[in-house]
């Protein structure tokens, strides 16, 4: 007898609810330790039980991606016809990791606690790592094994890195990481695009890497002391490049799910797989 698994949509949101439940107790309760100021250099004053409020919400971005991604994973044909689509645990994995990235790091907007501060540091992480090991696993065409195996290596070095503390202009050794993590992931889409095997929609790729460049900058002229710093307003640069980053993992699994085996014509991969003709 074949157990028929939850959509993914189902998965995505009980960990939204989950990690979203949790952390609003977290918050109300003081769970997460005493407030040293994690964070404050992000420009928001901090005031009331949440935090920082604008800079926290705005996270709610990385939930809506990873329900999105869910939804679209689990719509006929929604996963193109590559290695998602032979391997749909792994779109439902991605969609679950960016919804994760949202309570992550509002538990530091939120709190300004240390730990908080390592809960968003580690949510960067977790989906840098994820595209360096899905990268690589379809690179040198491995298993999930191989991707679970790298996936675990790299959030390891990315800890150790973010030990070296403070660094001039990023702040803090994670973002290093984190920036390394990605430019690697792209570097590797790169290769697997010219490998000859599979094609790929590179526009996505752009897309991805340039809506963290423009999230970069907004976030650089918006710290505390900078010019575009507005304490008070609904307008927070931080908050802008918590949306722009979650419009960037929406664009890489668009990447994703537009790659399709060298031969097969192009199609629109929003759209349902042609039914099949019996006979």
């Amino acid at each position: 007898m074949t157990v028929r698994q939850p959509p993914p949509l189902v998965w995505a949101g009980a960990v939204a609810f989950l990690s979203l439940g949790l952390l609003a107790l977290a918050v109300a309760g003081g769970w997460l330790g005493a407030d040293v100021d994690r964070g404050a250099n992000f420009c928001e004053a901090a005031a009331g039980t949440v935090r920082q409020p604008v800079n926290t919400l705005s996270n709610l971005g990385f939930v809506a991606v990873g329900l999105l991604v869910a939804r679209q994973a689990g719509r006929p044909g929604g996963l193109g016809t590559g290695t998602l689509a032979q391997r749909p645990g792994l779109a439902t994995a991605y969609a679950c990791v960016v919804v994760l990235l949202g309570p992550a790091s509002m538990a530091m907007h939120a709190t300004e606690t240390e730990l908080g501060g390592h809960l968003d540091m580690a949510s960067m992480y977790l989906i840098a790592a994820f595209a360096v090991a899905y990268a690589a696993m379809r690179r040198w065409e491995r298993g999930p094994a191989f991707l679970a195996a790298l996936y675990l290596a790299v959030l390891v070095v990315c800890e150790l890195v973010a030990l070296l503390g403070e660094v001039p202009w990023l702040g803090h050794a994670g973002n290093v990481a984190f920036g390394a993590g990605l430019a690697s992931a792209l570097w590797l889409e790169s290769r697997v695009a010219r490998g000859g095997r599979l094609v790929l929609d590179t526009r996505w790729a752009w897309a991805a890497a340039g809506s963290i460049l423009v999230a970069l900058a907004i976030w650089t002229t918006a710290k505390t002391g900078s010019a575009l710093c507005f304490p008070t307003s609904l307008y927070q640069g931080h908050g802008v490049w918590h949306l722009l980053c979650a419009l960037s993992a929406w664009c890489l699994f668009r990447l994703y799910v537009s790659e399709r085996p060298v031969g097969e014509q192009a199609r629109d991969l929003s759209e349902p797989a042609p039914a099949r003709r019996p006979g």
